[in-house]
């Protein structure tokens, strides 16, 4: 599928909103930042991006600030009540009760009940400051002058266009410490909880500003990836290198493994493994031309990787296997329930599979 998500800077720099699944998001304004999410009918059959596990609770986000909680592993949903009105990209619980939900406008949203309320910690214009603020303290001691006044006149473009830039990925650590990131390099970083926030942009190699689509723990490091075949590594969770890329394409998806090893998914359905501990990522076989929209982690430590048809692929120790029955539509996310199905999210809605759809793949 030819989708925004896939096309790179300057056509993304033109053509918004990014994740493919929001396509009549269009532009953000400030109304939405400060608009609830409507309570809509039918709310299983909207557009969805992502979907995460708070303990066994599915939490799926989308369009238009929509969250929907399921306590039944995706076979009744109801909607939670949410500050905004933007299309929402990505979602990723600490434990039971802590998640944060990041989207549109450089939204980020934090929840302390597993998703039943949330509450707005940033948005785009507030982390326009914090770079900029950081820019401007870098300056007096960056050994590059010129580096650093590059960095100043990016904060203060984004600055003055406003919060229109999506956040696209998040990792938390604990609840604590997590790290989200999105289109153009956007970074940022809270150590407690989310009560502050500051620019992680200077710490990260990616001086081109490409845009960052997945970040993903491998053991102790953080790894990053995004378009033009960018990754790059954390090793104390701060400070970011770019690595050797082994494709030149986009890379939107990235899920450890149980021995460890970080599955990577990118566009026309290229695939990687990064052991842990290497400097450079390996291909593995091409199932399907049709690039892959997410990753996640089964309950027996697999991988799973979904793409864009609706084709679905689990880990195994040479590559991926089909599993036995496909969605056969765009997907966007997916997860495993508790009770072992799959609940996949997309344009087209909440689909949930049997268990039997992943056993009969191993």
């Amino acid at each position: 599928m030819n989708t925004l998500r896939q096309l790179s800077g300057l056509l993304l720099a033109l053509l918004v909103p990014f994740t493919p699944y929001c396509l009549a998001q269009g532009l953000v304004v400030g109304d939405v930042l400060q608009s609830p999410a409507a309570k809509v009918a039918n709310p299983q059959r909207r557009v969805f991006t992502a979907l995460a596990l708070a303990g066994q609770r599915l939490v799926a986000v989308g369009e238009r600030g929509l969250i929907l909680l399921s306590d039944d592993n995706g076979e009744h949903w109801r909607q939670a009540s949410v500050p905004v009105s933007v299309g929402l990209t990505a979602v990723q619980f600490a434990d039971t009760n802590v998640g944060w939900a990041v989207g549109h406008g450089g939204v980020v949203l934090r929840t302390g009940d597993g998703g039943e309320s949330w509450r707005l910690q940033l948005d785009g214009l507030r982390a326009a400051q914090l770079e900029l603020q950081a820019a401007q303290s870098a300056l007096s001691t960056q050994a590059n002058d010129e580096v650093a006044q590059v960095r100043i006149q990016t904060a203060e473009r984004l600055l003055a266009e406003g919060p229109d830039k999506p956040l696209l990925a998040l990792a938390a650590r604990d609840t604590k410490h997590v790290l989200v990131v999105g289109a153009y390099g956007l970074a940022l970083r809270s150590d407690d909880g989310g009560a502050s926030w500051h620019s992680a942009m200077g710490q990260i190699d990616n001086p081109m500003g490409l845009h960052l689509y997945a970040v993903a723990h491998q053991g102790n490091a953080l790894v990053l990836a995004g378009e033009q075949g960018y990754l790059a590594r954390s090793l104390d969770g701060e400070n970011f290198e770019q690595m050797d890329s082994p494709y030149a394409g986009t890379l939107f998806t990235l899920a450890s493994r149980g021995d460890g090893a970080l599955l990577i998914g990118g566009l026309k359905g290229h695939a990687f493994v990064l052991a842990p501990g290497a400097e450079r990522a390996e291909a593995l076989p091409t199932l399907a031309p049709v690039s892959f929209s997410d990753a996640s982690v089964l309950n027996d430590g697999r991988v799973l990787l979904a793409n864009q048809a609706g084709g679905l692929f689990a880990s195994a120790p040479s590559g991926f296997t089909p599993v036995s029955e496909s969605l056969r539509k765009p997907v966007s996310g997916i997860v495993q329930a508790a009770d072992g199905s799959l609940v996949a999210v997309g344009f087209s809605g909440l689909s949930r599979l049997p268990q039997s759809t992943v056993s009969a793949s191993e």
